[in-house]
């Protein structure tokens, strides 16, 4: 073992590698293709520093506005304070972190704030890492609710809802669509957005005796990945066709929850309305915390899991359940974002941002399709350029060719580049639905960030598509990404 040990590496010696060593690890025991990929953009042949708020700074000393929100992740900004403190406290106090046989005071008062702040009767609250994981833990439970005498679940046909084996077979989106993994059975569609399409779906998976079929109905209010949104109308018909037929409605505010839009989550904006059970992650563990949660109607809860036969089946099914150092950050997250009244700065952000973006598809109609979004999250959908990008799509190697979003994707990523190079403002593209440039700077970002990033993207759109098109190409080569 002594050998062994003086090959492996410090942590100090790790925070002093280079760039070029970095990449070379990733290619030897990470993954290859994901360093041609990322390579392509100048983020990926830069080290980060540190960052603070909304801002990164790189090892070579740039200053980059970070307009990606983490996706999803940092509502908070980057090392907020406060966040920072209570990790410290937990680790300065010597708090344990996990124990199955002890009781977590952590845990308690976490899931005692979500049935405070969130409404009706949700209140049973369940702590697993992931947001994949809290989907289908939400999904067991609407199993096991039904005992499993329903044997059917429904999803929309944009939806994203992770990427394991379950979550992944419960994913409507273009990512999961290259290669098709094993799911969980009995999975059917519906039209996002369209209540005839539900109730349709609904009545084909009806039993010999008319029986409904369906244990559980899973929808995102608010796509993030395609910038779509269901209407008020649409989400209260879901509940009374689900209160009607005894389904599980599950709402996904994965992304978002904690005010992203405007409200503390999505939902909320509609008084009265109230899913059977509701998931959150990202922004919940104030961006330092890998932590999600499902919080499930009382009622809901107690017909699955409230008996001593299985008490114990869905709170310890994972190791980390409720980590403690993870539920005390989440505790401090959730407190934060209604302290600092996160709703609210999602609006102000809006009022900036809204009509900066609409300005600029007027402005540039050549180039902005459509802009679409909420509070602090927004949608560029970018198109147009050059015909010998058809061309290009055409000879693209592999699978490129068959992608019929290359030229989107060409196009959002030249403006990416442009932005990250010339403009030191970090963007990201979904790769769901019609892949638009996502607009998310985090919550703690105010007008002033907002008009340095719309400065910045009237400049770059200003350049044209041609220019911007070769000025990518020459730099990176489209066969290094995908």
């Amino acid at each position: 073992m002594t050998d062994v040990a003086a090959s492996l590496m410090s942590l100090d010696e790790a925070e002093e590698l280079t760039v070029r060593q970095v990449h070379e690890l990733y290619r030897s025991h990470v993954n290859r293709s994901q360093v041609a990929l990322m390579t392509s953009f100048g983020f990926g042949r830069e080290l980060v520093d540190h960052a603070e708020g909304a801002w990164i700074h790189t090892r070579d000393g740039r200053r980059i506005l970070d307009f990606t929100g983490g996706v999803g992740v940092l509502h908070h900004g980057h090392n907020h304070p406060r966040i920072l403190a209570a990790r410290r406290r937990f680790q300065e106090r010597q708090r344990m972190e996990v124990h199955k046989t002890y009781f977590s005071p952590y845990i308690a008062a976490l899931g005692h704030n979500l049935a405070q702040l969130l409404p009706g009767d949700l209140g049973m609250s369940f702590f697993p890492n992931s947001g994949a994981e809290a989907v289908e833990g939400a999904v067991k439970l609407a199993y096991k609710y039904h005992a499993g005498r329903r044997t059917q679940i429904l999803h929309a046909d944009i939806s994203f809802h992770g990427k394991l084996l379950g979550s992944g077979s419960l994913t409507g989106s273009a990512q999961s669509a290259p290669f098709k993994f094993p799911g969980i059975p009995g999975v059917s569609t519906f039209t996002y957005g369209d209540l005839d399409s539900v109730r349709e779906a609904v009545a084909r998976a009806r039993g010999a005796k008319g029986r409904c079929d369906v244990y559980a109905i899973l929808i995102e209010p608010f796509s993030a990945s395609t910038m779509t949104e269901c209407s008020e109308a649409f989400l209260r018909g879901l509940r009374e066709l689900c209160t009607a037929e005894d389904i599980v409605l599950i709402f996904d505010e994965i992304y978002t929850g904690w005010g992203k839009t405007g409200s503390l989550f999505h939902f909320m904006r509609y008084p009265g309305l109230v899913p059977d059970v509701v998931t959150t992650s990202k922004a919940f563990g104030g961006g330092k915390s890998s932590i999600s949660a499902f919080v499930a109607r009382e009622p809901v809860f107690k017909q699955a899991y409230d008996n001593l036969g299985d008490a114990l089946l869905q709170s310890t099914s994972t190791t980390y359940y409720g980590f403690g150092e993870e539920t005390a950050t989440a505790i401090e997250a959730v407190n934060i974002a209604v302290e600092d009244d996160y709703p609210a700065r999602a609006r102000d952000i809006e009022r900036v941002l809204l009509p900066g973006l609409e300005r600029l598809r007027k402005q540039f109609p050549d180039i902005i399709a459509d802009t679409r979004g909420a509070g602090a999250l927004h949608g560029v959908f970018l198109d147009g350029g050059p015909r010998i990008l058809d061309l290009a799509a055409k000879l693209a190697p592999g699978g490129l060719a068959r992608d019929p979003l290359l030229r989107t994707k060409l196009i959002t990523c030249a403006v990416i580049n442009t932005m990250y190079q010339e403009h030191d403002v970090f963007l990201y593209y979904t790769l769901n639905g019609r892949s638009p440039l996502v607009v998310a700077p985090p919550l703690v970002a105010g007008p002033a960030e907002v008009d340095i990033f719309l400065d910045a993207f009237e400049q770059t759109l200003a350049k044209g598509l041609t220019r911007l098109l070769t000025s990518f190409v020459k730099d990176k080569a489209v066969s290094r990404w995908a």
